[in-house]
């Protein structure tokens, strides 16, 4: 999801500027590929930023959809590979590189599909989830090791879309709320204007910068039937950051005592303005994603983006 702040009715953000269907998918594929020409595609997911088919059964090949998302792909192209052998959750990792070709105008590239299913879109039981949470807190324990900054971030850029700001965020997410509430998805809660109220008056977190997935909300996390967490994918926004820039599916996909598991499984300390930070945020992603999942169609992203702003204030 990248995209640097929001619209009145933000609609825009993710229209296609070239949208791959699966004729033009499995042309590009074939003859780039050989060894992949006649295999079946089929559509597996639409993002913001990305067109995503399954070719072969067991390749998952990411399409930019817009140009914005361009030094997304090619951060997740160059770093990726170095960055997933160090990870306890399996990641993408580009092993087919396409190029501009036919009509379509940008790179392209292809992985090993990653079991699973997002936790928007997951069903799971309060055991499962609270299996997904040490699953996610013990893969950010490692990912946020100030060592594998020095090993793979020389290249990253530090937080370029200021999601670690909770004084950034918190106006941003005041917008976003109030589209849901004019239509009728929302209504204002003390404890979110509360919360919103507080980090417009703070300041982003001491650091230091770690590195991020960078958009790190319910869809992008992948969990097993039995809710252990099987993948991180969609990483266009990797990027060194405040912890709180991925901490924040801690408050916007957990609460009680699945919440306490994901960080006792983090083991690091969050502190109470890393602590805002990383609500405030959880409160704006969930925002932008109802928003999108309402004008989308996508019920059940509906239902966990909205039970998420409640969580972002939830002990």
């Amino acid at each position: 999801m990248t995209s640097s702040g929001p619209e009145n009715e933000p609609g825009a953000e993710w229209e296609a500027e070239h949208d791959v269907g699966e004729a033009a998918a499995a042309a590009l594929v074939g003859e780039q590929f050989p060894h992949l020409r006649g295999a079946p595609v089929e559509p597996l997911a639409t993002g913001w930023d990305n067109t995503v088919h399954l070719v072969g059964g067991r390749l998952v090949f990411r399409f930019p959809r817009r140009a914005i998302a361009l030094p997304g792909i090619e951060r997740e192209i160059a770093v990726l590979p170095a960055l997933a052998p160090r990870l306890p959750l399996a990641l993408p990792v580009p092993a087919h590189v396409g190029r501009p070709g036919g009509s379509y105008p940008w790179p392209f590239w292809g992985a090993e599909l990653i079991p699973g299913q997002e936790l928007a879109e997951a069903r799971l039981s309060e055991a499962g989830r609270m299996r997904a949470a040490a699953g996610l807190g013990a893969f950010l324990r490692v990912l946020h090791d100030p060592g594998l900054a020095a090993e793979v971030g020389a290249d990253l850029p530090v937080d370029p879309m200021r999601r670690g700001d909770p004084g950034v965020r918190a106006p941003m997410a005041r917008e976003r709320l109030a589209v849901l509430d004019r239509r009728g998805l929302w209504t204002p809660d003390p404890a979110v204007e509360q919360l919103l109220a507080e980090g417009e008056k703070a300041g982003p977190p001491p650091g230091p910068a770690v590195v991020s997935h960078g958009d790190l909300h319910q869809r992008h996390l992948l969990v097993g039937p039995d809710g252990e967490a099987t993948g991180v994918i969609d990483w266009g926004d990797l990027c060194l950051a405040d912890p709180a820039v991925d901490l924040s599916l801690a408050y916007a996909g957990f609460s009680g005592a699945s919440r306490t598991a994901l960080l006792a499984a983090y083991g690091r300390p969050v502190g109470a303005e890393r602590e805002t930070a990383a609500r405030v945020l959880a409160v704006f992603l969930c925002a932008a994603l109802a928003g999108y999942a309402d004008s989308t169609g996508r019920t059940r992203l509906l239902a966990a983006s909205l039970s998420g702003i409640r969580r972002a204030v939830a002990p």
